[in-house]
């Protein structure tokens, strides 16, 4: 790596693979498929391709909950996108998100599929297709909205910015760890300020925006994003704390953060769902015990 204090930038740009850090082997400055590979399509109408990152989970989580309201239709088969691996830049997961991010989702119900991608607009399409989690009443669909798109423009200040320099990156730069965590942590304020006045996120209900904020924004405050609970002082967070909590406990929330999942506890990781059963038969401690 170049000693950032002596980088002075070059007229034109270049890719140097070598100063990519820990994900080198994925990023690109281009788009577009790198190899030819179909998806895999279950009996769902509803076929989700995805990991276990905060942006994949708040999908789960939706779908996890709208079954659980007994929503008809809802049952899905999420398939595992492992993009260390690259499966990303296949030719069938292109065609289904241009941008080569999970999640993608893919609704075999309609007369013709529709493809969904970007997390946020996952969410808004499956909470109008099943009419939950989304308010009807326009001044409280418009509190749920902005808080969504509020997480969706400041998550990348979080895992991009700050998750990226004070995890990630392969020298500790000062600048960057400070402007980012400086960020994060008057988002953190914003957040608590919030839940100051409101149960959750919009208000009174339960919506999409707390799905789409609680994987980064609870996972942060509890320790579990970046390991960075102390540095942030993320206990100061009182309000933010009990919201976290409060969805954490919700079993819906539980089974949403395991489908998909791909590290940590075997218990916790169930890398493809297809039934409601499988929570209880296929998570990797269980497959590992049978084989």
């Amino acid at each position: 790596m170049t000693d950032s204090s002596a980088y002075t930038p070059p007229k034109v740009w270049q890719w140097n693979k070598e100063n990519g850090g820990r994900f080198a082997n994925i990023n690109r400055p281009i788009a577009g498929p790198t190899h030819e590979k179909e998806l895999p399509v279950g009996r769902h109408p509803l076929q989700l391709y995805s990991l276990a990152t905060p942006n994949g989970v708040k999908v789960t989580v939706l779908l996890e909950e709208l079954l659980a309201l007994g929503r008809e239709g809802a049952e899905y088969d999420a398939w595992l996108i492992n993009i260390g691996e690259g499966d990303q830049f296949g030719s069938g997961f292109v065609a289904i998100n241009p941008n080569s991010k999970i999640p993608a989702l893919l609704d075999r119900s309609e007369p013709t599929p529709v493809r969904v991608f970007e997390s946020g607009s996952i969410l808004v399409y499956l909470a109008e297709k099943f009419g939950a989690f989304l308010p009807t009443d326009r001044a409280r669909r418009a509190e749920c909205l902005s808080w969504l798109f509020w997480q969706m423009g400041s998550a990348p200040y979080l895992g991009g910015g700050f998750g990226h320099f004070y995890a990630y990156a392969p020298t500790k730069i000062e600048y960057a760890i400070d402007r980012f965590a400086m960020e994060v942590k008057r988002q953190l304020d914003v957040l608590d300020r919030r839940l100051a006045e409101s149960t959750y996120i919009g208000g009174d209900d339960y919506t999409i925006a707390d799905m789409a904020i609680w994987p980064w924004y609870g996972g942060l405050a509890k320790g579990i994003l970046y390991e960075s609970g102390e540095f942030l002082a993320v206990q100061d967070y009182k309000h933010v704390q009990r919201w976290a909590d409060l969805l954490a406990a919700r079993p819906a929330v539980q089974r949403g953060r395991m489908v998909n999942r791909a590290m940590g506890d075997p218990a916790s990781q169930l890398r493809e769902r297809h039934e409601a059963s499988d929570f209880e038969t296929k998570t990797q401690d269980k497959l590992a015990a049978s084989s």
